[in-house]
């Protein structure tokens, strides 16, 4: 097995994957991408929100195994500080940490709602009030942030894990037409052009159709 792989599941509905393979290609590291089949129990249970506790992604390097988002960007910035996934500033770093964390734990109802499926639109969708508390909570992170840090990115000109973390739920609003104020609308267009995450939504249309349950939701 190559010294540095990282397991995912599907490209098209993962968000947790979108996340693992984002903070990777921020750090710089070359991994040998492992699919699961969807009909894996750990990748059904994390696409169909089945399970509080995902085993995808995980990434594998030089011995070490490492399978929650946190966990994984954790190991990356200590493996490579250079490429500033944390930011400089102990207070910065501690902010980023901090809605990194939220976004981990927190939103139940915004990703329940709204589930990630890049090849779907749909305009117009009709939001109930616990999903847009939840995108009013991202937005005025969002918000802060760019105050705080200048942007273009949630901790200024350089991409951290928040923006990796963050990412997924950009291409919610997009798929979902989800309208926002205007300082939140440029975050995702910066976000939606950044080139790694074209590069999944790209292999993400060529996936093939494979879980009936998320498309019967809608």
């Amino acid at each position: 097995m190559p010294a540095t792989t990282l397991t995912i599941s599907s490209k098209n509905y993962s968000s947790w994957s979108l996340r693992g393979w984002l903070l990777c290609q921020l750090a710089g590291l070359e991994v040998e991408e492992i699919m699961l089949s969807v009909d894996d129990p750990s990748a059904r249970a994390e696409l169909l929100l089945l399970s509080p506790s995902f085993l995808v992604p995980c990434l594998r390097h030089d011995g070490t195994k490492v399978w929650d988002t946190l966990a994984i960007a954790g190991y990356l910035d200590e493996l490579k500080p250079e490429a500033g996934l944390l930011p400089a500033e102990v207070g910065a770093r501690a902010h980023c940490r901090a809605i990194s964390g939220e976004m981990h734990s927190g939103f139940a109802n915004l990703r329940s709602a709204l589930p990630m499926n890049l090849k779907a639109h749909y305009p117009g969708f009709k939001l109930w009030a616990g999903a847009q508390a939840d995108i009013d909570r991202v937005t005025e992170i969002w918000r802060d942030c760019i105050a705080s840090y200048g942007g273009p990115h949630l901790f200024g000109e350089r991409l951290t894990m928040a923006d990796a973390m963050y990412a997924p739920v950009c291409l919610r609003f997009l798929t979902y037409d989800v309208g926002l104020d205007p300082l939140s609308r440029a975050y995702c267009q910066t976000i939606l052009g950044w080139p790694a995450l074209q590069r999944w939504i790209a292999a993400a249309k060529t996936e093939p159709d494979e879980l009936e349950e998320l498309d019967a939701e809608f």
